[in-house]
């Protein structure tokens, strides 16, 4: 039998092998990405130390939240807050679940809610479902007195408002930098809230704080802070007020304004639209389209407002006075968060004008 000499391991089988892994990691970077598809469940908060309800806290407790999946540290450790205030100097991570290390002891039979606001997010930037609170005290027992009910918002989501409590016997007002709340709430998602733990008898006074830029902190240009329009008193005898409602409206939430433009003379080749112009300052205007069913939807702040349909002859979406025939104006003085339905603009055939002056 004849044995072959093996080939010489030369130049060429090492640009070869080069080749060849250039190859493979070209074909490696078409292929599809792997992982699964994206995350897009919501965290959840799904332990705590101590329990909520817990009596008999030890003051020098060391508070925990576990959430459903890993966090992203900065924003969900800063989503942290304890009231009555206790200023936390450190949030130790380990896995899914935070440890609080707070810069002083808890005070003896006090009660307090541990608040996890609606900024906390996973690795993939899901934010957390609405809010959620543990409320435990360092008293033997646990005090009787609730408050619940539901926020009805409007022109914002209720999901995650805090519902700050004060006792009215001390007549305080809102300070969100301090957080000097003697007791807290946060709206689930489906904008129903408890404050629990509340000694009895009380009064007690709620303010619905809606953080819509999410910094836990109130900025009248941006977030909503309404009161309850009635102090709450509850007794030993009746220590729980329930079926609460509280209607929060959002000043710059826009108005949606939907309805339809008739208009027979109109061809198949020409749209539609719709133009608003605010009735103070002729400079501020908005225009929408008109569906191929003649509806149309604007959204407009809160004001009054002149609209009116229009026949788009040139397609550009904006209306020619002098060209483009359209309905007479409808005057609207629009509330803000609301919706208003029906209304029907009617396209008139353009007037005869005279020639502008030169």
């Amino acid at each position: 039998m004849r044995s072959r000499a093996c080939p010489r391991k030369g130049p060429w089988l090492a640009a070869l092998v080069i080749l060849g892994a250039v190859l493979l990691t070209s074909c490696a970077k078409k292929a599809p990405p792997s992982g699964g598809p994206p995350d897009v469940e919501p965290p959840r908060v799904v332990g705590s130390y101590p329990d909520s309800g817990a009596a008999g806290v030890p003051r020098d407790a060391k508070l925990s939240v576990t959430f459903s999946e890993g966090m992203e540290p900065r924003s969900s450790g800063d989503a942290i807050a304890l009231a009555p205030r206790v200023d936390i100097r450190q949030r130790r991570w380990s896995g899914r679940t935070v440890t609080l290390v707070l810069a002083e002891p808890l005070r003896e039979r006090q009660t307090y809610t541990l608040s996890v606001g609606g900024g906390a997010r996973d690795r993939h930037g899901n934010t957390l479902a609405g809010g959620a609170t543990v409320v435990f005290t360092t008293a033997d027992t646990m005090p009787r007195g609730e408050l619940s009910g539901e926020i009805r918002a409007h022109g914002f989501r209720a999901a995650g408002t805090y519902l700050w409590c004060y006792d009215a016997a001390t007549g305080r007002q809102p300070d969100s930098t301090a957080r000097d709340f003697d007791a807290l709430g946060v709206a689930d998602l489906t904008g129903h809230f408890r404050v629990v733990g509340l000694p009895v008898p009380g009064r007690y006074r709620l303010w619905a704080f809606a953080d819509l830029n999410g910094n836990r902190s109130y900025e009248p240009q941006v977030d909503l802070l309404a009161p309850a329009d009635t102090v709450l008193a509850i007794t030993t005898g009746e220590p729980v007020a329930s079926g609460l409602i509280l209607d929060v409206v959002n000043p710059r939430a826009p108005t949606v304004v939907k309805g339809a433009v008739i208009d027979s003379a109109a061809s198949a080749i020409q749209a539609l639209g719709v133009v608003a112009v605010a009735a103070n300052d002729s400079t501020r205007r908005q225009t929408a389209p008109v569906d191929d069913h003649r509806a149309f939807s604007i959204e407009l702040p809160a004001g009054v407002w002149l609209l009116r349909g229009f026949r788009d002859v040139d397609g550009n979406g904006l209306w020619n006075r002098e060209q483009e025939p359209a309905s007479d104006p409808l005057r609207l003085e629009l509330a803000p968060a609301g919706e208003v339905t029906g209304i029907e603009l009617v396209v008139r055939p353009l007037e005869t004008r005279p020639p502008r002056r030169q």
